[in-house]
């Protein structure tokens, strides 16, 4: 066990629901200010912890990273217990911290005019984006130092174009902390098997079409 990796995995999706669902819940900045909320969250622990674990700190990622076969599954299972465990904990603290859950504490939803089919198709799409981001400008090496900025910025223009839709999950733990504070449990599978889903498929467009042979 990788005490040290799983503690910043802990730490950083941690600080993606606290800071990023108490955008949602404060809501100043509107979408605008969720997305930077969620991306620069990304940006900065992409920096601080990359070197320790990798920074995924969302199960959808490091599924991408086991199928890509750039992690075993005991290292992938460590990771998405710390995850969740963090996303918890985040909403949990977060609650305290206002003093109650209001706007539900930025959990995401489907909104009202979305189906259950339309919310699975915009979640696997943006994660598979963000993904995409995490494989081939980390995972590749190949965006050296502009990698966290990349990757965060995806995950800010993805939360732009999803908000508005299904609240732009893309990470079950970014989910389910939310989801189990507030008791909004609507289509929770969704949320857990569409991101999974969309992070497996990048990893399997970039092992067989787009990793680097050099």
């Amino acid at each position: 066990m990788n005490t040290r990796a799983l503690t910043a995995e802990f730490i950083g999706t941690f600080a993606l629901i606290f800071i990023g669902a108490g955008a949602g819940a404060l809501g100043i900045g509107g979408l605008v200010g969720v997305a930077l909320a969620h991306g620069l969250v990304v940006m900065g622990f992409a920096y601080a912890y990359g070197h320790i674990s990798g920074t995924h700190i969302n199960p959808a990622v490091t599924t991408s990273m086991l199928v890509a076969g750039e992690i075993d599954m005991s290292t992938a299972v460590q990771y998405w217990v710390a995850q969740l465990l963090g996303g918890i904990a985040g909403a949990f603290l977060l609650a305290h911290s206002l003093g109650g859950t209001p706007n539900d504490l930025g959990a995401t939803m489907l909104a009202p005019d979305v189906s259950i089919g339309q919310g699975f198709l915009v979640e696997f799409l943006l994660t598979f984006f963000l993904a995409n981001a995490v494989l081939n400008c980390a995972a590749s090496g190949k965006a050296g130092n502009m990698a966290g900025a990349a990757i965060g910025m995806t995950l800010v223009f993805c939360i732009l174009m999803g908000g508005p839709l299904t609240g732009a999950s893309l990470n079950p733990a970014r989910t389910l902390g939310p989801a189990l504070v507030t008791g909004h449990m609507d289509n929770l599978w969704m949320y857990f098997v569409a991101p999974m889903s969309g992070g497996a498929a990048a990893a399997l467009l970039y092992t067989t079409l787009l990793k680097p042979t050099d």
